[in-house]
């Protein structure tokens, strides 16, 4: 298990990764329908509560698995078999994302550790096999093994600490990376396989938004037929689909060209991920609204969508402005394009949850084509040869 070469020309994700990322659709969907079923009861804190902490330890082991596989991909037997260990833990955490969301995150700990272990039997191997990178791979170990081990006794934290005891957590995963590479060395990490396994992720997460809205509006339709509001949230969750991934995938990519612009990159990909699966959960509370199946005003019903189209738009012009990422030709474009969906969900009383998500699609849409406007008028077009460029 050597060092792969950073620079090396034509890497892609391999099948192994694919199929990988599958297994964390599986998480996520359960998520996402906890979060719906959260929003449409009307309970707000507790479920957005139990959702970032339950999608933090999907994205966190997902993340921590790519950047380790970009710098030590062998494909050899004894990296394909700790994979599949890892792939295991995720569908142990997916069966325990319900109790999660309950306050009962004993089986989704099972699972993150399992994965975690994982990885710290594959970063072992790594300082065992390759000398250059011996200190890094120690202390991405350590630092995997001493955090698990927090997690395994939070499991005993009960009241008014559970809470803080899991901020200290999360923030102790965050700074294991920055620690090792910063003091260890970096890992030979590769940009270009970096970024496509993100793009990869966001495709896959998009798709998840698209069945999941299917389903509602399939369910809808055989509860009380096809209308008017049904058709507009479902062309408008359409179009935020479509504008979002053109926004995410036209630029010119991701220039990861130092530990810094990486970390806020690849961090920052946490609210990325989490709002786009939020927005699945979003479109099928508004339509339960629609169909007068929720228990929220229509205000309420078209903030769950607006909100998380709000954090992407923001969180890419911030990764646009970090490291190249998304159609984001000027800050203030974003800006408005943000605040003209807060305001559409705002009025939704007045408009209806249908037109409401409907002028949100349009509004994001403009937003985009703003952007690409942009983008021309400075010489750097709008289409894939920019991005390549």
């Amino acid at each position: 298990m050597r060092g792969r070469d950073p620079g090396e020309e034509h890497r892609a994700s391999t099948p192994l990764e694919l199929l990988f990322d599958l297994t964390f659709v599986a998480a996520v969907s359960q998520a996402a329908v906890q979060l719906h079923h959260a929003l449409a009861e009307g309970h707000f804190g507790s479920g957005l509560a139990g959702y970032a902490a339950v999608f933090f330890a999907i994205w966190w082991a997902w993340m921590n698995f790519t950047w380790f596989a970009s710098a030590y991909d062998t494909d050899d037997v004894p990296y394909r078999a700790l994979t599949l260990v890892q792939m295991a833990g995720v569908l142990v955490l997916a069966t325990g994302v319900r109790a999660a969301f309950d306050g009962d995150f004993a089986t989704v700990v099972a699972g993150y550790v399992v994965m975690r272990l994982a990885l710290l039997t594959q970063w072992l191997r790594a300082a065992a096999e390759h000398p250059e990178g011996r200190r890094t791979a120690l202390r991405y170990a350590a630092g995997i093994a001493v955090v698990q081990a927090g997690w395994v006794a939070r499991l005993w934290s009960t009241g008014a600490g559970a809470p803080a005891t899991f901020v200290v957590l999360v923030a102790a995963e965050l700074a294991v990376p920055a620690w090792a590479e910063h003091r260890g060395g970096a890992t030979s990490w590769h940009p270009g396989h970096i970024a496509e396994r993100y793009g990869l992720f966001t495709i896959i997460v998009l798709g998840e938004v698209i069945l999941a809205s299917l389903a509602a509006v399939r369910s809808a339709v055989t509860g009380h037929g096809l209308s008017a509001a049904i058709v507009l949230i479902a062309a408008g969750g359409l179009l935020l689909v479509l504008a979002l991934w053109w926004i995410y995938f036209t630029g010119g990519g991701a220039g990861l060209t130092s530990l810094r612009i990486a970390l806020v990159w690849g961090y920052g990909h946490y609210g990325v991920f989490a709002a786009l699966a939020a927005l699945g959960a979003g479109l099928e509370t508004a339509l339960d609204a629609a169909e007068h199946h929720a228990h929220l005003s229509e205000r309420a019903a078209a903030l769950t969508v607006a909100v998380p189209v709000v954090a992407v738009l923001l969180l890419l012009g911030v990764l646009h402005r970090a490291a190249g990422t998304g159609a984001v030709g000027h800050g203030l474009l974003v800006v408005a394009g943000a605040l003209v969906v807060s305001a559409l969900a705002l009025a939704a009383p007045a408009l209806g949850v249908g037109p409401a998500v409907l002028g949100m699609g349009l509004a994001v849409a403009a937003t985009l084509a703003a952007n690409l406007v942009v983008f021309r008028r400075r010489g750097r077009g709008g289409g894939p040869a920019a991005a390549r460029r």
